[in-house]
Parts: structure tokens; sequence; C-alpha cells
């Protein structure tokens, strides 16, 4: 039973961390999610819409993010 609270609070302090990112990126004004290779179609009975390039550039931030916090974590 312990392991399943430690993991939801894992789970929540990632969830509030992540959400503070988006929050101060929207404050520094940077445009995640209308970026150049964004995807967007919109049409008479509906839309589409895929953030291609903001996708890429999340996955490479955190991936940079988790590779220090783990060579840090290492030592």
């Amino acid at each position: 039973m312990e392991n399943i609270a430690r993991t939801l609070m894992l789970g929540g302090i990632a969830l509030f961390l992540i959400g503070g990112g988006i929050y101060l990126a929207a404050k520094f004004g940077i445009p995640l999610g209308r970026l150049p290779g964004d995807i967007r179609i919109e049409g008479e009975n509906g839309s589409f819409y895929f953030p291609v390039t903001s996708s890429i550039l999340v996955s490479v931030i955190l991936t940079v993010v988790v590779n220090v916090i783990l060579r840090l974590w290492r030592k």
C-alpha cells in the first residue's frame, strides 16, 4: 500500500511541475502549440489540430532534463 501512495504522490508532484512549466511558458510568451510545423486543419464541420513541432520540442527538453537528473543522481 505504501508503494501505491508513494507513486500517487510522485505523480501529483510531476503533474504540478508540468502545469507550472506550462503556466510559465504562457507567461513568458513561449508559443507552445503555435509553432511552425504544428498541423491545424479547420473545416465547416470541425477542426483537427496536431502539435508536431511542439511535441518534438517538449520531448527533447524532457530528455535533456531527465538525463541531467539521472547523471547527478548516480554520483
